[in-house]
């Protein structure tokens, strides 16, 4: 297979996976989890809050566990500094259902989940003297401890929190060994903005006007090559003949309604097979797509200053003609896909999958393209229902928002899929990362891209032309979506709700305003005379009235 042929076999391949495959921006360690599930009432109106608890034994600070505090109870100070350092003790009954057998001074008591009511535990603890109630979970996730609808005995007045099941057995055994354990018990807040979240808005419009200039300029030198082509060569003319862009993928209407199709059951297959070893494949296609991606944007920004190595080919068995700078760029490129598969759960990983990630974008964004307006706006009105459908729609079918669910990794006990951009929430207390999926950037970018192009082939100005205002447009549409995100206390949006509205309602009402709305959703490109045509129109003047196509590219 040539080199050609493998990167457009790639970049389509990559399309259906990563654009639709697009997790809305949330963030690991979210506090809040799906608070209207559980109804409220007086006494049960709580919060779900992510609690932290910092152990000291034997007077040295130790580990840290994180639980979940109950909708019933006092609410929990958000301060460490408000927070008392007391005394832990273990429940004797240990499932606290009863009375336990030694009086508590204000200690904080640990108990089994047992059968018993959670708040009847509560009120059995707070009875004894116990001045909070730690329950440990049978499984090794948090559960939301909520009230029953028949119960009336809510006045409670210690704060309880769940803790999964390997932080009890921790605790139990510094307990059984007769050390001193005391426990610290606060709730910090999430900021309102973190700083990760002004980088990643960076990060995605920066990848986005690198990917729409590269795009632009090379259908602009396409577009010289052909022309010249074309006058050098009219002597012997067929009016037939097409000549296009080579490489270069053009989305047609049936394919971007196709695209929401096979995207869709991508997502109920990944929802359904979730787990480390699906992960792992997922892990091992990115790391393809990204060396792939690496190395193509690296070979074009390196062809400027080695144009002989770039020009200079040999032949390689299965892949075609190489040029000597790309057989010199590929094995740095899949040593650093390999070094980032192997390594992707270090602290630092996300950087290689940053790197990885923007490259594969820019290279998608640079082949596969939109032919008009009409084709965007098929393919981002699809994207727009696809997901809400599965961000908010999809918890009445499966209970809980299969876009989340797979954004978060849920069901995998890894940290997601890698799919996506990330950076640490750097002024977090509960850390975590602030991602925005592929496909919130292809997608929209796709568009952003044609406006350049559009621009440049129009011979447009910047402030005359559509490409500054589809960008103004995409950056206050992620900017709406971070600011709904912190607004739904870190619940997962979808961010194509917000951005398609802005870039492609923006794109349409400039069009129509200007009067170029029927050349952009046709044709998608101004009308140019072609030096051939004019030439045979001097030379046969019966001729002139037949058309003769300056572009073409192929379909997908």
């Amino acid at each position: 297979m040539c080199l050609q042929s493998f990167r457009c076999f790639a970049c389509i391949f990559a399309v259906t996976l990563l654009i639709f495959n697009n997790p809305c921006p949330v963030s690991a360690g979210d506090i809040v989890h799906d608070d209207d599930l559980a109804p409220k009432k007086p006494g049960c109106e709580n919060d779900f809050v992510l609690v932290k608890i910092q152990t000291w034994v034997d007077g040295i600070e130790d580990r840290e566990f994180v639980g979940v505090g109950a909708r019933f109870g006092t609410t929990i100070v958000s301060k460490e500094k408000n927070a008392n350092q007391t005394h832990l003790t273990l429940s004797d009954p240990r499932d606290c259902c009863s009375a336990p057998k030694i009086k508590m001074a204000g200690d904080v008591i640990m108990v089994d989940r047992g059968h018993c009511k959670f708040t009847t535990k509560a009120n059995v603890a707070e009875a004894a003297g116990a001045s909070a109630i730690l329950i440990i979970n049978k499984q090794k996730e948090l559960y939301k401890m909520v009230c029953e609808p028949d119960e009336t005995n809510l006045d409670i007045h210690i704060p309880a929190v769940m803790l999964p099941q390997d932080a009890g057995a921790s605790l139990e055994k510094l307990l059984v060994k007769n050390s001193s354990v005391s426990v610290q018990l606060y709730s910090p807040r999430r900021p309102v903005v973190d700083i990760a979240e002004i980088f990643l808005w960076l990060m995605a419009v920066g990848t986005l006007l690198c990917a729409s200039y590269w795009s632009a300029w090379s259908a602009r030198e396409a577009a010289i090559q052909q022309d010249k082509m074309l006058k050098d060569t009219s002597d012997e003319f067929p009016a037939t003949e097409d000549v296009g862009t080579s490489g270069v993928v053009e989305i047609n209407t049936a394919s971007a309604i196709l695209f929401v199709v096979v995207a869709s059951c991508f997502l109920i297959l990944v929802y359904k097979l979730m787990s480390s070893w699906f992960i792992e494949l997922l892990v091992v296609l990115f790391a393809i797509g990204g060396a792939e991606g690496l190395q193509t944007c690296l070979v074009a920004l390196l062809s400027r200053w080695f144009k002989n190595a770039a020009e200079s080919f040999i032949k390689v068995p299965f892949l075609g003609a190489l040029s000597y700078l790309t057989l010199a760029v590929s094995p740095f490129c899949i040593a650093s896909a390999v070094i980032w598969a192997i390594h992707r759960n270090d602290p630092l990983a996300w950087i290689g999958q940053d790197a990885l990630g923007i490259a594969l974008i820019i290279t998608v964004l640079q082949i596969v393209q939109l032919p008009n307006l009409k084709v965007g706006t098929i393919l981002l009105g699809c994207a727009f229902m696809y997901d809400i459908f599965w961000v908010f729609i999809s918890k009445k079918l499966f209970h809980e928002s299969v876009m989340i669910v797979v954004a978060r990794g849920d069901k995998s006990r890894e940290d997601g899929i890698p799919m996506l951009l990330k950076i640490p929430r750097m002024f977090d207390p509960w850390g975590g990362y602030s991602i925005i999926g592929f496909g919130d950037i292809l997608l929209p970018g796709l568009l952003v891209a044609f406006s350049l192009r559009y621009d440049w082939l129009a011979k447009k100005n910047l402030q005359a032309g559509y490409f500054l205002w589809a960008m103004l447009a995409y950056g206050l549409g992620l900017l709406v979506t971070y600011v709904a995100l912190n607004l739904m206390d870190g619940h997962g949006q979808p961010a194509l709700l917000y951005i398609v509205p802005f870039t492609l309602g923006t794109f349409l009402a400039l069009g129509r305003k200007r009067g170029d709305l029927k050349i952009l959703w046709t044709k998608g490109e101004p009308e140019r005379a072609c030096p051939h045509t004019q030439l045979n129109n001097l030379q046969n003047p019966t001729q002139r009235n037949k058309p003769s196509p300056c572009s073409s590219s192929s379909s997908l």
